[in-house]
């Protein structure tokens, strides 16, 4: 298995807190999460910055830097624990094509369908050996075939996924295929064979500054402006706070602007 953590902010935002702090963050849950991690973060005037290393989390120093200093009002993260391809830089997710970002958790077994539902355009740019780069691949042909895959997303880009993930659920034993997939306004996020809940955060919410873990004991700090508001989408509850739970068989749609919110597709 592996972890997905997807976060939208209304404004410029530190992810340091769920990335490293929190009492399950992405750095705690990589010590069963071993084989690689990788952060990409989408900056409103910058667009798309992607880092990623085929090692744990926890004990390397670049998650720290980059968990620590990178800013913006996107998040799509992922810590890895391998079940087909090996620990290498090709295989460690999020992976980049054209305007989308991609991580998946799940092993897909039914890779046949993909292959044969996916274009020779976009299994030729396939550069490891992963069945979530291949997944990845087929929802880009998907996207390819209704047109949409350099426009940004739309309600064909709902339709096209909506379509894209039905067919596969629909394949005998698929397999495992939790998502996240973005193009820095809007972040889609499928839940089918593994755990997934969603967040909002708003400034009247009972987020606070400084509080105590229940758990460890240890005093957390989450810098929280007073305008800010916040849509977090992750494998775990990663805090002590209301998360909800994703139903099975679900594509949520989470859009950015004007300010983030989420529904079901």
């Amino acid at each position: 298995m592996c972890r997905l953590l997807g976060i939208l902010a209304n404004e410029r935002t530190n992810f340091h807190f769920a990335l490293h702090a929190a009492p399950r963050s992405l750095a705690s849950l990589s010590s069963q999460h071993p084989h690689g991690w990788g952060i990409a973060v989408f900056d409103a005037q910058q667009g798309w910055t992607v880092q990623k290393q085929p090692v744990r989390a926890s004990e390397c120093p670049h998650f720290f830097n980059a968990s620590s200093t990178i800013q913006g009002e996107l998040l799509l993260a992922h810590v890895r624990a391998r079940t087909v391809g090996q620990s290498t830089l090709a295989n460690t997710h999020p992976f980049w094509c054209d305007r989308w970002l991609f991580a998946h958790n799940g092993t897909i077994t039914n890779t046949d369908f993909l292959r044969a539902r996916t274009s020779p355009e976009r299994l030729r740019c396939i550069q490891g050996q992963t069945d979530s780069e291949l997944f990845f691949s087929y929802l880009l042909t998907r996207l390819d075939e209704a047109g949409v895959t350099a426009e940004p997303a739309s309600e064909r880009t709902d339709s096209a996924l909506s379509s894209a993930v039905q067919e596969a659920r629909s394949q005998p034993q698929f397999g495992a295929c939790n998502f996240l997939l973005s193009d820095g306004e809007a972040l889609y996020a499928h839940r089918f064979g593994r755990t997934l809940f969603v967040l909002e955060r708003t400034p009247s919410d009972k987020v606070r500054v400084h509080r105590v873990s229940h758990e460890t004991g240890a005093s957390i700090d989450t810098p929280w402006s007073e305008h800010r508001q916040a849509i977090l989408i992750a494998s775990e509850e990663m805090t002590e706070e209301p998360w909800i739970t994703v139903d099975e068989r679900t594509l949520l749609r989470c859009d950015r602007l004007p300010q983030p919110r989420w529904r079901v597709l």
